[in-house]
């Protein structure tokens, strides 16, 4: 499957989501005519990737500087924001220039929120090259960078100029990362698409894990399309975009916890079986949709419990997640497959019970 997809978005702006291999061609028309240097940040990881997408502009005739931050959640911080308005700083970067992120999920929060607040906001190109960062972090236009209270916690909605998904990227990407990725996808099938989980549930994980599957392909433009469909929607998190937090509410309190050893989309899974375990006693989500979830993430081998002892400092760390809204949490629960609904201010002898349904003594790491 050669041809490249064209998804288009309509949430801060109109940007295309091309998903193909070989797709480097596209960068010029996505950073636009008036662009004359565009800085590349990408993550140690990637130093390869990230020199050969520079030297790809330069040889299009733009002044193309990198930056080379920390991997993973390491990238999320206020001091590696600093470092990237530095050399844009001291680059006499413009208005009219631009950002290329190339990386994960972190990388594309990290360079979205420096580009939204670099004279108010320049442009940026996405290109992603986790699978989460395809069908999540790189979509949208939420960008953001941790603290020590939390995840997310500061940040900006600053809409992409464009994504630029290569699947060819995924051929040398740890099959642990390809699965972790995955929960995103699973959460978008639950919420809004229930072909996607059909799709994981009868391929096997020898070929889920294959860059170039036929299956794996679908799953990513499918999960990119509810992704695309739900920010069109709803840019700012007014309303419906708070369907996407499934899952990430108990998650990021997860990750806070593991200090962010844990892969993001491993968390998700342990979140998305507590915000099902609510469903089923506040919604009367049908048990049988609950127990395909838990079968669907297992077949991804991804954990679906987490540790009974750490209720408490979980608890304290959802009390001030982003998502709340005052005094009261805010979860996404199921009413049935694919009919998302939020739930507020559930007693904590509630979420308890929902946790103690889910409690393990040691949970699967992140694989």
């Amino acid at each position: 499957m050669n041809e490249t997809t064209r998804i288009d978005v309509s949430a801060g702006g109109d940007y295309p989501v091309l998903v193909g291999t070989g797709l480097l061609s596209h960068l010029p028309e996505l950073i636009g005519p008036r662009a004359q240097k565009v800085l590349v940040i990408h993550p140690r990881a990637l130093r390869a990737t990230g020199e050969a997408v520079r030297e790809d502009l330069l040889s299009a005739g733009y002044e193309a500087l990198a930056a080379e931050i920390p991997d993973a959640e390491e990238a999320k911080h206020v001091q590696v924001a600093a470092f990237c308005w530095q050399i844009l700083g001291q680059s006499d970067f413009t208005r009219s220039d631009a950002i290329v992120a190339v990386g994960g999920g972190a990388v594309t929060d990290l360079a979205g929120f420096v580009a939204a607040t670099w004279l108010r906001g320049i442009r940026f190109v996405n290109i992603p090259t986790t699978v989460l960062g395809m069908v999540d972090a790189a979509i949208g236009g939420k960008t953001g960078i941790n603290t020590a209270e939390g995840k997310n916690l500061v940040g900006a909605f600053h809409a992409p100029a464009g994504v630029l998904v290569d699947t060819d990227s995924l051929a040398t990407l740890p099959e642990n990362e390809l699965f972790t990725g995955l929960a995103e996808s699973v959460k978008c099938g639950f919420i809004a698409d229930e072909q996607i989980v059909s799709l994981i549930e009868n391929t096997p994980k020898s070929e889920l894990a294959q860059h170039d599957s036929p299956a794996l392909r679908e799953i990513i433009e499918r999960s990119i399309r509810v992704k695309a469909d739900v920010v069109s929607a709803d840019f700012t998190e007014s309303g419906r975009r708070e369907i996407l937090n499934y899952g990430h509410t108990l998650g990021h309190a997860i990750e806070r916890t593991e200090r962010y050893q844990w892969r993001h989309g491993a968390a998700v899974a342990v979140g998305m079986m507590f915000a099902a375990e609510l469903s089923v006693m506040t919604k009367n989500l049908p048990i049988d949709v609950a127990e395909r979830q838990r079968s669907v993430l297992e077949h991804l081998g991804l954990p679906t419990g987490y540790r009974g002892d750490k209720w408490p400092q979980l608890l304290d760390t959802m009390k001030r997640d982003k998502k709340a809204r005052g005094s009261l949490m805010r979860f996404i629960v199921l009413e049935d497959m694919c009919r998302p609904v939020v739930l507020e201010g559930a007693e904590s002898a509630l979420l308890y019970t929902a946790y103690q349904e889910i409690a393990v003594e040691s949970p699967t790491k992140t694989l």
